[in-house]
């Protein structure tokens, strides 16, 4: 394969510690001499595009489909609940196979072939979870078998295969070796497998409806991970990406060459919950109202902080914004060319996850323990990556004395009925979340319905349904003129023929 020049930058598309070369610096090659593709080169790109998070305005959108953020330059679908098509191309993991091919030893193609399948399941998880079925058994298979036009599988098959490729994956990396061309973990598989196992905690509980289904066993599959598998214990094992000054690596919504830092104005959604609660990540999450500041109050005071409700119509927020009275992000998140690092998946999300399995009564383990640590992590990673001055903290420090009452406070309250302690465990979770993890809040709450977000039928891009925020994204037109035949299929199957954004996906129903 003949290549004029590889760089790896940061950019992608829907799903993380930068050091060496291989982790971030740009590779250049003579453009007039062709080079091999190996495996640690194809390992870079696919944990990359895995990882890589958009800049600038793309990197808000998911963020406005969760409700966080308030855009006030012009009208957003996503933030208004307005969904056109979503994704299943699965180019970015069409030439995975070829690491465990290239590789040198049999161990170290244990490695790469259990990157593949990690890669795998996270893309088809990503697919699926947007429209519902999905080519899998038949993908990825035009050049193998010469498949073309892939067969739909029903979305229950698509997730059971998820399932077996990502138990594939950690047998794999338990028997593989250190590799090369991992900008995550250094090519460490203990890492790896702890990715793996946490993830899959993640997908069993996304399919919480299924509860009963006896071949997904989601009880006993969940028991057995988190009894018998490696998965995450701190923040250090975070799938996110450390920023840095360097070129393609800096925060993605830093201010240089950044002109829509103006727009973002942090959402009621976020800052009455957290003013509700009297948390203090209200402040390293957002600054002060200068309405309110210019009318005496310190930027240490609850009240200082105005969010903006993301459902009122523009034309109402434009006059809000007009009157000065509203928070806009942290400074930290413009002004610090590292801001913090971006998590795919974090520890404090795997808490919240097995938080909720304990609550819904799948393992034994203490739901209230599990939400606390998911509290204590996250606030203990805002702590570690804000710099302690005024400009980020205004004077409300997440120091260890605090993070240790609060934490303890939130455990006191938290609630004696299952349904209670699920929505207590999916709104910190939230919170949790904040400008994380892309669209995962949202998962969580077409499942649950929490945290309980405002709907306004008034501004709803939801032509069909203004009541409701739509569940699924639209085929891609590319389907429809490629492999038509095979889609109607599945559209009559699962949605009696009508490609429609409030139509339920079978893990909803």
């Amino acid at each position: 394969m003949k290549m004029k020049k590889m760089c790896i930058y940061i950019a992608m598309g829907s799903l993380i510690s930068l050091a060496s070369c291989s982790k971030f610096d740009e590779i250049n090659t003579n453009p007039e001499t062709p080079v091999q593709v190996n495996s640690s080169m194809l390992a870079t790109r696919i944990i990359l595009n895995l990882a890589n998070q958009p800049t600038q305005k793309s990197f808000m959108q998911p963020y406005l489909l969760t409700k966080e953020i308030a855009w006030t330059e012009l009208v957003e679908g996503y933030q208004y609940n307005g969904f056109g098509e979503g994704s299943i191309s699965m180019n970015a993991i069409n030439d995975a196979h070829f690491m465990g091919q290239y590789a040198s030893t049999d161990v170290l193609a244990n490695s790469y072939n259990g990157l593949m399948y990690f890669a795998r399941a996270v893309k088809f998880y990503e697919a699926t979870m947007s429209v519902g079925d999905i080519p899998y058994k038949e993908a990825l298979k035009g050049e193998s078998d010469k498949t073309y036009f892939p067969k739909y599988d029903s979305q229950k098959e698509v997730f059971l295969g998820i399932l077996d490729e990502l138990e594939k994956a950690d047998q794999l990396f338990a028997s593989g070796a250190k590799f090369a061309g991992d900008p995550m973990y250094g090519g460490d598989i203990t890492k790896w497998r702890k990715l793996v196992n946490s993830f899959a905690l993640n997908v069993l509980i996304q399919l919480s409806k299924k509860e009963a289904d006896a071949d997904l066993n989601l009880k006993g599959r969940f028991q057995s991970i988190l009894t018998n598998k490696p998965i995450f214990t701190a923040n250090a094992d975070n799938f996110q990406l450390v920023r840095s000054d360097k070129s393609g690596q800096t925060y993605p919504f830093y201010k240089i060459s950044n002109s829509f830092v103006i727009y973002p104005v942090v959402s009621t959604e976020i800052i009455d919950r957290l003013k509700q609660y009297q948390d203090r990540r209200l402040f390293f999450y957002a600054n002060p109202s200068a309405l309110q500041i210019a009318n005496g109050k310190q930027v240490s005071d609850f009240d200082a902080y105005v969010g903006i409700d993301p459902s009122l119509a523009f034309g109402d927020i434009a006059d809000l914004k007009k009157k000065n009275d509203y928070s806009k992000l942290n400074d930290r998140y413009t002004e610090l060319v590292s801001g913090e690092p971006t998590q795919q998946y974090s520890y404090a999300h795997l808490c919240f996850v097995i938080a909720e399995a304990a609550a819904r009564g799948w393992v034994t383990e203490s739901s209230v323990n599990w939400y606390k640590k998911g509290i204590e992590s996250a606030m203990k990673f805002i702590a570690e990556n804000t710099p302690n001055t005024s400009q980020y903290t205004h004077n409300m420090p997440l120091d260890g004395a605090y993070i240790a009452s609060a934490t303890a406070s939130y455990g006191n309250q938290f609630p004696a009925t299952k349904e209670g302690q699920i929505e207590a465990i999916m709104t910190q979770k939230y919170l949790a979340s904040f400008l994380q993890g892309r669209i995962n809040p949202y998962y969580d709450y077409r499942r649950t319905g929490y945290p309980k977000w405002k709907i306004n039928p008034a501004s709803s891009l939801n032509a069909d349904d203004p009541t409701k925020i739509p569940v699924r994204w639209r085929y891609p037109a590319s389907e429809y003129n490629y492999n038509g035949q095979n889609l109607d299929e599945a559209l009559a199957r699962q949605y009696g023929g009508k490609d429609e954004i409030n139509q339920l996906m079978w893990l909803l129903k």
